[in-house]
């Protein structure tokens, strides 16, 4: 039988785990809820000088009282920051460990501070700021009942969980954040499990989508000692479907589970497979990062801007502007009388969007200066990842722009991005599009994640009475043009190109 050792992340104590632990008990299992010194009632207070190191020596504690005599196969499971205490404790006692299950939580590596891995952007500059000027010492209140959406979603949480958790949560001693996580290597060779809550970030598929376009980062996620498993719910899976938890966990000590296929295995990859249009090939000038793809009719033509989606890893070749369902679209933009453009952004974490925003900007104005476009006459067309930087676009809309059309995008940012709040979320930024015409193509077979924030944009588009086209691929999958060459598909393009020029010749 296995020995569960189950660490709870910040602010939170061995209480989180109740349900979930209870569940494996009644499966056989040994269940142990470490408590972290000075985030339990167990533990008492932190002590001065409470860092990761301490909490490290908390769980190596946890697994030492294991008796190895039983034969019981020792799995320890890491949510949110305790991932961190976990590889460390793992690190050192990487013959006992069986298996290291990380539920809803990051990839840490050796060297680099939890601080990493706190999903509100401006926190973790406030701290590192801190840290910076040598304020190691002291802690961080825990999240007020409404606040906890900075640290993940409460999807999912009942009402009364979430008083609980709210109640019973403790500062966080800012030397478990700060301090650098030590590994040897040793804990390489233990097997692991990624529990993805969807409600909270990404899931399989779009990490696979990841690993095909060569993420070195994730290259490792593919290994054949690496499962992964899914839960429809927020960042707290053990309060909001502790039954559903207790199961992937005891499917994940047995070896179960999900596992990615490594990049280069499908050949070509799902994005560099072919448009599903046959399309004559226009004249086409670089500039730059920027690609133009001409009409053979005398200009000054329209044009249309296509804001190609990511997070793409730097070292990605070819580059995102010379994708098939980039250059696709951008052929038959200028068979139809319009400059296509295509064009690179730095959109390489989701860190980056600011940056990504001011490329996306330069390319638009690079392209409205050039004397054979009409200035006036320009329509910005975003895919995927991209979706979050038509924000800035929708809350300002400028005369020139005729349309803004958006491929299966992503229309908020997911919970554990930890954008600030009022740029890069598109459903908060329609209510000040006006009469912009927004043309929205949506997938039928989208990520459930993705499909959720074209909901929410949706739904926040009808309350302000947004000029909202939606195009609907029931059976089509994200980056259907590649993946599901149909009639349905074929037609959806057709659509929303016609859809587009319209706007742009009215």
């Amino acid at each position: 039988m296995t020995a569960f050792i189950l660490v709870p992340g910040t602010f939170t104590g061995a209480h989180v785990w109740e349900d979930a632990a209870a569940r494996l008990a009644a499966a056989g299992a040994e269940v142990h809820t470490p408590d972290l010194t000075g985030l339990g009632a167990r533990s008492g207070p932190a002590r001065p000088g409470t860092d990761l190191e301490t909490h490290i020596e908390d769980v190596l504690a946890a697994i030492d009282s294991v008796d190895a005599a039983t034969g019981r196969e020792i799995v320890l499971v890491g949510h949110d920051y305790g991932i961190h205490p976990v590889l460390g404790a793992a690190d050192r006692r990487a013959e006992r460990v069986s298996r290291i299950v990380y539920l809803d939580a990051g990839m840490p590596q050796d060297g680099v501070p939890a601080l990493a891995a706190v999903p509100d952007q401006t926190l973790r500059e406030q701290l590192a700021e801190r840290a910076a000027r040598g304020g190691v010492t002291g802690e961080l209140p825990p999240p007020a009942r409404d606040e906890w959406q900075r640290w993940g979603s409460t999807a999912g949480v009942p009402e009364e969980a979430l008083d609980r958790l709210t109640a019973r949560a403790a500062p966080q001693p800012l030397g478990t954040l700060l301090q650098p996580l030590r590994l040897t290597g040793a804990v390489a060779a233990v097997p692991v499990t990624g529990v993805l809550c969807t409600g909270n970030g990404a899931g399989i598929e779009m990490l696979q989508i990841r690993v095909s376009f060569g993420d070195p980062a994730f290259e490792a996620l593919t290994g054949p000692r690496v499962t992964f498993f899914e839960l429809p719910t927020g960042h707290w899976p053990m309060l909001s479907c502790p039954e559903e938890l207790a199961e992937v966990l005891l499917r994940a000590a047995a070896g179960e589970g999900h596992r990615l296929k490594p990049a280069g295995t499908t050949e070509p990859p799902p994005h560099l497979r072919p448009f599903l249009l046959d399309l004559p090939e226009p004249a086409r000038e670089r500039t730059g990062n920027v690609d133009l793809y001409l009409p053979a009719a005398e200009g000054p033509w329209s044009a249309v801007v296509f804001v190609h989606g990511g997070p793409v890893p730097a070292e990605a070749r070819p580059t995102p502007r010379e994708w098939p369902t980039l250059t696709g679209y951008a052929r038959y933009a200028a068979g139809q009388g319009a400059v296509g453009v295509t064009f690179d952004h730095r959109l390489h974490d989701v860190t980056d969007y600011e940056r990504a925003a001011a490329d996306t900007a330069a390319a638009v104005e690079l392209v409205r200066a050039d004397p054979r476009v009409d200035p006036d006459r320009v329509a910005l067309w975003f895919f995927s990842g991209g979706g979050p930087m038509a924000a800035d676009w929708l809350e300002a809309p400028p005369a020139w722009l005729r349309c803004l059309a958006a491929s299966y995008p992503i229309m908020a940012p997911l919970p554990n991005w930890g954008l600030p709040g009022g740029r890069f979320h598109p459903a908060d930024a329609v209510a000040a599009a006006g009469g912009l015409p927004l043309v929205l193509t949506r997938a039928g077979l989208e990520m459930p994640e993705i499909a959720a924030t074209v909901a929410e944009f949706l739904a926040a588009a009808e309350d302000h009475g947004a000029d909202v086209e939606v195009i609907d691929v029931p059976n089509g999958h994200h980056n259907f043009e590649v993946l599901d060459p149909t009639d349905e598909s074929r037609e959806a393009v057709h659509r929303a190109m016609r859809s587009v020029l319209a706007h742009l010749t009215a």
